[in-house]
């Protein structure tokens, strides 16, 4: 379900047999996607509060 080239970012955190993994199949992924971030290690707090203000701002510019 990922468009070749396309740049993923995963920002989710699951714990899976006692070890953390991300919400993406990287190993699966990276194979099609363009840029891919690996998680955990990938992406921060700060990272996910600047995309979350994004998506905000962007579906606010769609009513204006």
């Amino acid at each position: 379900m990922v468009k070749a080239g396309a740049t993923v970012i995963d920002v989710g955190v699951n714990r899976v047999n006692g070890k953390l993994v991300g919400d993406v199949a990287f190993a699966e992924v990276r194979l099609v996607a363009g840029k891919i971030t690996p998680n955990p290690g990938g992406v921060g707090p700060m990272t996910i509060a600047m995309l979350m203000q994004n998506t905000v701002r962007a579906a606010e510019n769609l009513f204006l």
